[in-house]
């Protein structure tokens, strides 16, 4: 592997670490003192629940919770940073936020906890980008998430009354929508010349259409005449 790549390799694996480092440091915590943060979820159409919508990802219910969310959260995580660089942050905040704003005002009455929505979203939008930019090696780690985690999607059904499969439904339903509306900025497929050609011939038969269209419009003259009203008396004079 080269500098560049190994870098670039590091970099992208570094903040899924650190976000699950951060997990694991909270739970420990917990552990240590004896603590429960679980009041400190989202609480839905409560006032004061409002706050889950930024603690609530941090917060796992037991070990088994935090290191089944964990294993993804860095395999997720790190292919979202190293294929979509420029989008990452910007992919991962809108995440955070808006799954945990819509589990509050959509979910049931209990407190919901757990970084399950990020999850959903990461894979939603990985699986969904490499197909729309029709690029090759996208599409095939497409291929690749829905292999490992295409039985995720079961999770948003409400099979287990213990599992906010609300917060699944909205993290997988905001990953989808940010691929869509992401879908011509970060990676790309490379188009061939011909394409480009096209394209460029296509732009000019517009730009000349609108030209022909304008010019039509200015060949169109209206010109009145006024007609006076004769004098009576001056009719049949030479």
């Amino acid at each position: 592997m080269e500098v560049h790549e190994r870098k670039r390799f590091l970099y992208a694996l570094l903040f899924p670490a650190l976000f699950v480092a951060l997990l694991w440091l909270i739970k420990g915590v917990e552990l240590q003192f004896d603590l429960s943060f679980g009041k400190w979820g989202i609480l839905p159409r409560n006032f004061m629940g409002l706050r889950g919508v930024l603690f609530s990802p941090l917060i796992h219910g037991d070990i088994k919770h935090l290191f089944n969310n964990s294993v993804p959260l860095l395999i997720l995580g790190w292919a979202l940073f190293y294929f979509y660089r420029s989008l990452a942050f910007r992919v991962v905040f809108w995440t955070y936020l808006l799954s945990g704003l819509y589990t509050w005002i959509s979910a049931r009455t209990n407190y919901h906890i757990g970084a399950s929505g990020l999850v959903y979203s990461l894979f939603g939008f990985i699986f969904i980008s490499g197909f729309l930019r029709r690029y090759t090696p996208l599409i095939s780690i497409s291929f690749l998430v829905a292999f490992l985690y295409g039985s995720l999607v079961w999770g948003i059904l409400p099979w287990d009354e213990g599992v906010s499969f609300e917060g699944h439904f909205w993290g997988l339903f905001i990953g989808l929508v940010l691929a869509v509306f992401y879908r011509k900025k970060g990676p790309q497929r490379k188009k061939y010349s011909w394409e480009l050609e096209a394209e460029y011939e296509e732009e000019e038969a517009e730009i000349e259409a609108e030209d022909q269209g304008y010019l039509d419009k200015e060949a169109v003259k209206y010109i009145y005449h006024y007609v006076s009203k004769k004098d009576p008396d001056e009719e049949g004079k030479t």
